[in-house]
Parts: C-alpha cells; sequence; structure tokens
C-alpha cells in the first residue's frame, strides 16, 4: 500500500536534520590535499567519456561544511537545466507560500436561496489545487446537495480567473501540447490518481471478445474516443490526442491491457463537466449553460475543499519531477506576491530569490524546465543549494528530493533505480534533469568521510547514448571520498536493464514503471 506524502515527509526528517547538522569540518587526514587530487584525477577521467567529446559538461562541487571548492570544470557556463529548474521553483515556493499552504477550491453562489431552488449561478472557483480528483469534485457536489440545493435556476460558472489565461509555457516544443508532462495550466484542473498529474486523464485499452474496449480514468465524457484499434496477438498501440483538440485516436493491435496518460485541452472545460455530473449525480438540476468568469463580489460560499500542504506536495512534485506542480506554483508565487497569477510575476518571484542567494547566472523562463530557454550555470546551482541548507524549511525540501537506489517510488524517485548497490545508495539527494541532448543532476551526498558535499553536473548537446551513468560514477565517487587517500574504482552502477530512460524524466514515461 502507498504511504501518504505526510509519512513520508515525517519518515525522513530524522535523516535530514542530521545531514543539515554535520560536523562543521572533515576529519583531517596527514595530507589534506591527498584526496581532493585524487578525486580531481577521477572525475576528469570520468568526464573524458568519448559521448563528450562534443558535448559540453559543467561540474562544480563543494564541501557543505567549509565552502571549500572540490572540483569544478565550466562552473561558471550558462547550460540547460531541464528538470533542475524545479530547484529553484521549489525552494522560492516555500520560501514565498509556507509549508503550511493549501490551495482552496470552493462552490459559491450569486442568488438567494428559497427552499430546495438556488436563484442565480452556482460558481466553481479554483487557484491551482493539482492535487483534486474527480471524487474530490463529487464531495465538493455533494456537499452542495446537503445543504438542500436541488435545483439551480441560473448558470454553471467555472471561475479560474486566479491564475491568467495563458495555458502553455512561451517556449514549450509544439509537439508536446497533447504530452500530460506539458498539460495546459489552470486555476481549475484536476488530477487522474494520486500522482497528481494535474489535466491529464488515463485512456486504458483492453482485448475483449475479440474488440478492444477503452475506458477513462476518470470516467468522462469529455474527450471523443475514435477507437481504430483491434485485438491481435501482441499490444502495440497508439493513443494519441490530436492536436488542439478534444479527439484521442486509438491505433493498431491490443493484446494485454495498455494505458496512457493524456493531456486534456483545456482543464477548465474538462473539470466542468466532471462537478456537473457530480452534481447530477448527487440530485442537483443546474437549468442553465456552463460558463466562465469571476465569482462577483457577495458570493456566498456553500462548499470548500482544500489540498494537502505544500509540505506534503512536494513528495509527489519533486519526487516524480511534476511539470505542473512546478508551473502551478508559479503562478501561485506570482498571486501571492505581486497579485498576478501569471508565469512572468512568479518567475520574477522565484529569479528574485534566487538572487538573494547569491545565485548570479541564472535565466529561467519556466518553473519546470520544460524550456530549452532556461539557463543556469552549475555554480549557481551549488550556490543555491549551499545556501538553502540554512532555511528552516531545509530538512522537509531536502527528504522531498529523490534518494538513490531506493525503489520506492516516493522515495527513490526518478533515482530509484540508479546506484543501486553502491556507496551513493540512499546517500544521494538529489534532483534529476531531462530533455533531450540534455541531462543534469544535482544535490548533497555525504563522503566516505562523514564531510557533506554539494555538487551539480550537468550536460548539454550529447548526440547519442544517454550519459546518465556518467552523473552516477561522479556521484558514487563523491560517495566514496575521502581527503586522506585515493579510492577503488567505482562499482558497478546498475544493470543494463535498469533505469534506461533515454531523454526524458523517468517519470515522465508513465507506461514504463523504470
Amino acid at each position: 500500500m502507498r504511504r501518504t506524502s505526510a509519512s513520508l515527509v515525517a519518515g525522513a526528517l530524522v535523516a535530514s536534520l542530521a545531514w543539515a547538522s554535520s560536523p562543521s569540518s572533515p576529519a583531517v587526514a596527514l595530507d589534506p590535499t591527498a584526496g581532493v587530487a585524487d578525486l580531481t584525477q577521477d572525475l576528469n577521467q570520468i568526464l573524458s567519456d568519448s559521448r563528450l567529446t562534443i558535448a559540453r559538461a559543467g561540474v562544480v562541487v563543494k564541501s557543505a561544511s567549509t565552502g571549500e571548492e572540490l572540483y569544478a570544470t565550466d562552473a561558471g557556463k550558462q547550460l540547460i537545466p531541464a528538470s533542475n529548474t524545479k530547484l529553484f521553483t521549489s525552494a522560492a515556493a516555500v520560501e514565498t507560500l509556507g509549508l503550511d499552504y493549501r490551495f482552496p477550491t470552493t462552490v459559491l453562489n450569486t442568488g438567494r436561496k428559497a427552499g430546495s431552488v438556488l436563484t442565480g449561478d452556482l460558481v466553481l472557483r479554483g487557484t491551482g489545487d493539482p492535487t483534486m480528483l474527480a471524487e474530490d469534485y463529487d464531495a465538493l457536489a455533494a456537499k452542495v446537495a446537503a445543504a438542500g440545493v436541488k435545483v439551480v435556476t441560473g448558470r454553471l460558472v467555472a471561475d479560474d480567473t486566479w491564475f491568467d489565461s495563458q495555458r502553455l509555457g512561451n517556449d514549450w516544443a509544439w509537439d508536446d501540447e497533447t504530452a500530460y508532462y506539458a498539460a495546459p495550466i489552470s486555476a481549475l484542473t484536476a488530477s487522474p490518481d494520486r500522482d497528481y498529474d494535474a489535466g491529464s486523464v488515463i485512456v486504458s485499452v483492453a482485448a475483449d471478445g475479440g474488440k478492444v474496449k477503452v475506458s477513462t480514468t476518470p470516467e468522462t465524457d469529455y474527450l471523443k474516443i475514435v477507437n481504430k484499434a483491434t485485438a491481435g496477438a501482441e499490444t502495440d498501440v497508439l493513443i494519441e490526442r490530436q492536436h488542439g483538440t478534444r479527439t484521442v485516436v486509438i491505433t493498431g493491435t491490443v493484446a494485454d491491457p495498455y494505458q496512457e496518460w493524456v493531456a486534456v485541452d483545456d482543464p477548465t472545460a474538462y473539470v466542468s463537466t466532471l462537478f456537473r455530473a457530480s452534481l447530477a449525480k448527487h440530485g442537483v438540476k443546474v437549468l442553465g449553460a456552463t460558463a466562465t468568469g469571476a465569482a462577483p463580489d457577495g458570493a456566498k460560499e456553500l462548499a470548500r475543499h482544500e489540498s494537502m500542504t505544500l509540505g506534503e506536495l512536494l513528495v509527489p512534485f519533486m519526487k516524480l519531477s511534476n511539470n505542473i506542480h512546478a508551473e502551478i506554483l508559479t503562478k501561485a508565487m506570482g498571486r501571492k506576491a505581486a497579485g498576478q497569477g501569471t508565469w512572468s510575476a512568479g518567475l520574477k518571484v522565484a529569479t528574485d530569490f534566487a538572487k538573494a542567494n547569491g545565485v548570479q547566472v541564472i535565466n529561467m523562463r519556466d518553473g519546470s524546465g520544460l524550456s530549452r530557454r532556461d539557463g543556469f550555470s552549475p555554480g549557481s546551482i551549488v550556490q543555491l543549494l549551499t545556501s538553502v541548507r540554512g532555511k528552516p524549511w531545509f530538512p522537509t525540501w531536502y527528504a522531498a528530493l529523490p534518494i538513490a537506489g531506493d525503489a520506492d517510488r516516493f522515495v527513490g524517485g526518478t533515482l530509484r533505480s540508479r546506484m543501486r548497490g553502491t556507496p551513493a545508495a540512499g546517500n544521494v539527494h538529489a534532483k534529476t534533469g531531462s530533455l533531450t541532448g540534455v541531462t543534469s543532476l544535482s544535490g548533497y551526498v555525504t563522503s566516505a568521510d562523514g564531510e557533506p558535499l554539494v555538487f551539480s553536473i550537468m550536460l548539454n548537446q550529447y548526440l547519442s547514448g544517454s550519459p546518465k551513468d556518467i552523473e552516477d560514477k561522479i556521484a558514487v565517487r563523491l560517495a566514496q571520498f575521502t581527503r586522506a587517500a585515493a579510492v577503488d574504482a567505482p562499482a558497478q552502477l546498475r544493470s543494463a536493464a535498469e533505469g534506461q530512460a533515454g531523454d526524458l524524466e523517468c517519470s515522465w514515461l508513465k507506461p514504463v514503471q523504470c
């Protein structure tokens, strides 16, 4: 049974507090420079890999206790970070919103209630909660019914004005528009399950009696399903929403059950259909049409749902590298700081936070790292990671980072199948990042001497063969680091079948639990 986010946070606090309060200085060998020289030689050798011959590689390693730079190459070069961007977004969000921040979703009425009849409109107002499930909208509908409402004479109004109407990031790829990891951003949205991939629906296919049956999670008629698939001897099926539409076309053959996560075209419209269906289920009839708009001043609250805290949300957000959480939090920061739920306002908050913590090289175009115009230097990432160690919220944030080699998805996250059986397993807490031709790994590791280290590895513009194993070799070598002497060559990092996520984050490849 999956553990809850709250229990995962609480269970990891002891270890994270211990890391944050590690000894202020490492044990000193007779020649304190010998180990550093050996480390430099080994990291240079690892980075001499032929896959990086025409690529760009930036690596920085510092002692978290002394501030000493143990290794650096291209420390100040601006590189594409991919999902390492989430380090900046998550830290700024916790600082700005607080660990106890919750997203409320409310139902309001604009008229008067006479018996079981509610005159005026019924308004569903969201503030961006990415953890809302169909069952949560159903619970809101049940509360409306429990208030004695059976008929609404006006419209069902979806109020998503907490955020602006820009749904997609400025630089996001056109062909990602239907992918659930690039789903549209709205203040009213819904997730299909407790991975909380807001703005998406799970479409499942299964062979039954020589035919292919299609189902969705949650059940919804919002999507138009065009099923061209046939039952066959093997499963080779494509489930794809057509660009800019609600139409999902299914082709190929199906032998075994298969499912795909699909982004909806308009989260607000999708949520409106879920909520209207739930109202009908609970005996509440809305006579008017569905519309969008802001709730008028003076509208009265009928029902409320509040999300888990931001401290709890950090677990699925960071462990599974959830892009939509990052963008929602970006707009939420903008709303909190400037009264504007926009990317520009939120990115200013994140950038200002980074600069206030000593970051010099930063170009944030979104909150998730989907944009190829995002740019950070490995030195800037290490600076941020070092600075936030002194924050009161650091233990919770540190515990939410993926942990190398832990098979539990909500502990190991995107590092769950990497560095198993090495000194880095259970030791490295770090954020992964992947785009085509881009991979990064930045975080924390404790050396063999018990010295806390901070590191950032950014590899860009490689042409073939994912070099994630290079990141792993570096992380393992850091876990083996001792100031006294050289160490043996790193152990085998992972089997050939494990962790081969290619050019996308492991958790973005939903059907394959890598």
